[in-house]
């Protein structure tokens, strides 16, 4: 993707960050599940409050499982053609795209105030979308990350053994644009995940498409293979795709399917540093570029090569957020998808 211009970039930001918030409507809703029948639990005898009376709870019956929590935002003056959907990352909500650690705006804050309906997301069995019994509806156990692992997986510290108790003692990426005094604040919204729940979450986003799209899927890390794999099973609700450092991948034989679907890849700083990030970038670039050998228009935005150096893989939290956005911005724009 070529260099943006400097005063597209700084007038695009200029409105958004001078704009009050103007909504039309604004709510949330689930999406997907299914019941599931459970049988042959003891009934259980349950104290809800300290001094309460205790109360009989039968575990068996039917449970409404594997739906996903949506919010969504619509503003007054709609200037994008379709809604805009957030998906976000492993072991993370929707809280992704709104409010940066240190408090700054959100890419959520930004494309609502550009104009655009957005729609974020809490997937099966994150944040609002609620838990299942494990392991007899959710299969294994959940995986929780202690708070080095985001530190030394998400290119913030120079990957392995970079974390230390000691704020002095960490070894930062070069020129990092993470706000890492806010790194506290950054883990606290981690949250458990399965390895287990991929079909469900498939599931719960292609019931999302079906109900709100024709529209753009904006997906960063784990969701790489929801965002491309929807889209494969439904090409006709789907305008355009912003893969952001995608983790994970569509099925590549069927590549095709997504020939005329615009698609943006975005990629930060450091990859050639961390010991994961140049396989898995491959991977996402290898898997764009069979589109792009059917005939698709894919476009990748390496931020170094952009001259936005330090990005870290939590790109829309890093302080130069809004940059980026409005980068993403300008590509949706020459999409046709703004008016």
């Amino acid at each position: 993707m070529r260099k943006t211009s400097v005063l597209t970039v700084a007038a695009i930001i200029s409105a958004c960050t001078s704009a009050p918030y103007a909504l039309r409507d604004m709510g949330s809703f689930h999406v997907g599940g299914r019941d599931v029948e459970i049988t042959g639990k003891p009934v259980k005898e349950v104290v809800f409050t300290p001094g309460g009376v205790p109360a009989k709870v039968d575990l068996n019956g039917t449970y409404s499982v594997e739906a996903m929590y949506v919010q969504y935002f619509l503003p007054a003056n709609r200037r994008g053609v379709v809604p805009l959907l957030m998906w976000h990352g492993g072991g993370l909500t929707g809280v992704t795209y709104e409010t940066t650690p240190d408090g700054r705006e959100g890419w959520l804050n930004f494309f609502v105030k550009q104009g655009w309906d957005v729609y974020n997301s809490d997937a099966v069995e994150r944040g609002r979308a609620g838990w299942a019994m494990s392991p007899d509806i959710f299969k294994g156990e959940p995986v929780f990350l202690a708070k080095a692992n985001p530190f030394e997986r998400f290119r913030i510290g120079q990957s392995l053994g970079s974390w230390s108790s000691d704020p002095a003692q960490r070894k930062l990426m070069p020129n990092l644009q993470f706000p890492v005094e806010a790194y506290d604040n950054f883990v606290k919204q981690s949250v458990p995940r399965w390895t287990t729940t991929d079909d469900a979450i498939i599931r719960a986003y292609t019931a999302l498409v079906d109900r709100v799209c024709p529209c753009i899927i904006l997906f960063h890390s784990q969701a790489g293979q929801f965002g491309f794999k929807v889209a494969q099973a439904r090409p006709d609700k789907v305008r355009a795709l912003i893969a952001v450092e995608p983790a994970g991948i569509g099925d590549a034989k069927q590549a095709a399917v997504l020939k005329n679907i615009p698609t943006l890849v975005v990629y930060g700083d450091n990859i050639a540093l961390d010991s994961r990030w140049p396989q898995i970038r491959k991977n996402g670039v290898d898997f764009v570029g069979e589109i792009s050998k059917a005939g698709g228009r894919v476009e990748i935005l390496d931020l170094p090569s952009a001259g936005m150096r330090g990005n870290s893989h939590m790109l829309m939290m890093d302080r130069n957020n809004l940059q980026v956005a409005a980068l993403i911005q300008e590509w949706l724009a020459k999409q046709g998808l703004y008016r």
